[in-house]
């Protein structure tokens, strides 16, 4: 008797065992990273998903840090993303941003585990994962055409150059949004885009805007310049170094590149708010809809920010209709 009650017990044991692997690894969440958790975007989209999925998860990340590695090792960086998500087995998976969808989303597709990607700024289609029944997630569409704009109500602008660097969100911007044109009119403003993969190059273009004639400088994105021996230059590195030497008001289309000794400001895009919307279309998937049946959506349209110490560093006073809708920082 006491052996076949030793039996049960240790049954039941297994069986809770078992079950608490099971709620764990139904409760675990990997979220894979083009990037780095030290890049601003990455920590406020991560921020967002933690705080959009309600309930006790278990979190992993991977960082694929394509921003500071050479291309020549985004496979192998993929690869170990892939190792990693086998490892964890979780229940469902973030994709941040375009490499990670474009070097994980076709094995992703072959997969059950659902997918949800985010601060996608090309078409998904173009990473073949159009059709595929388990991926669904949101597109990231920077600003740059509405916030040149919206700063010609704030500066009279006539002529603007607008810098990124070399990356794959850069050129993909150049490619979707700009349509591969490196001059566009914008109500009245010349606006010049320029792909910049060199810190000497960057630098001179800086320094070299107001006689060109550029009335402002709008800073895209900055983190995958290289010196002239190929050394990575940090991103607080380029942006200080532009803040300080450009002869003219420079202006940003990203939160994180906004505050003193950064841009004054512009109609700019949160990383939280592509994790919050992201995280609700994860609960959707999690309460048992099929990601195939959740349309790819289109994040936040943008929030207007500024510096209070840039705008007086450059004496502008915000006129009443931007200033009501603008939130102000240091």
């Amino acid at each position: 008797m006491k052996i076949f009650i030793n039996s049960i017990l240790l049954t039941l044991c297994t069986f809770f065992m078992l079950s608490s692997a099971a709620s764990a690894q139904s409760k675990s969440v990997l979220i894979i990273e083009s990037y780095h958790s030290e890049y601003p975007w990455d920590s406020s989209y991560i921020e967002g998903i933690k705080e959009g999925l309600k309930g006790d998860y278990q979190f992993f990340t991977f960082q694929m840090d394509t921003k500071r590695t050479a291309k020549s090792e985004f496979d192998n960086s993929a690869q170990k993303a892939w190792d990693f998500y086998l490892h964890t087995k979780p229940s469902i998976v973030f994709l941040g941003d375009d490499n990670a969808l474009k070097y994980l989303g076709t094995k992703f597709s072959a997969v059950d585990t659902p997918v949800v990607f985010l601060g996608i700024n090309n078409n998904p289609r173009a990473y073949k994962v159009g059709s595929a029944t388990n991926i669904t997630g949101v597109l990231e569409r920077p600003l740059l055409k509405r916030s040149i704009i919206e700063m010609k109500k704030i500066v009279d602008l006539k002529k603007v150059l607008v810098l990124f660097d070399s990356g794959t969100t850069s050129k993909v911007t150049f490619d979707e949004i700009l349509k591969g044109k490196d001059k566009i009119k914008l109500s009245g403003i010349e606006a010049h885009m320029k792909l910049i993969g060199s810190w000497e190059v960057w630098q001179e273009t800086v320094k070299s805007a107001k006689e060109k004639g550029y009335d402002a400088v709008f800073i895209g994105l900055y983190h995958t310049i290289v010196d002239k021996n190929n050394d990575h230059i940090a991103a607080d590195k380029v942006l200080q170094w532009t803040s300080e030497n450009t002869p003219v008001p420079p202006f940003a289309f990203w939160d994180f590149s906004v505050g003193p000794e950064k841009a004054i400001g512009g109609l700019t895009l949160f990383g939280k708010t592509q994790g919050l919307l992201a995280a609700e279309m994860a609960t959707q998937i999690i309460s048992g809809t099929q990601p195939g049946q959740i349309k790819v959506r289109i994040g936040e349209k943008g929030k207007l920010l500024f510096s209070k110490t840039q705008l007086q560093k450059y004496n502008i006073e915000l006129p009443q209709a931007i200033a009501s809708k603008a939130t102000l920082m240091e």
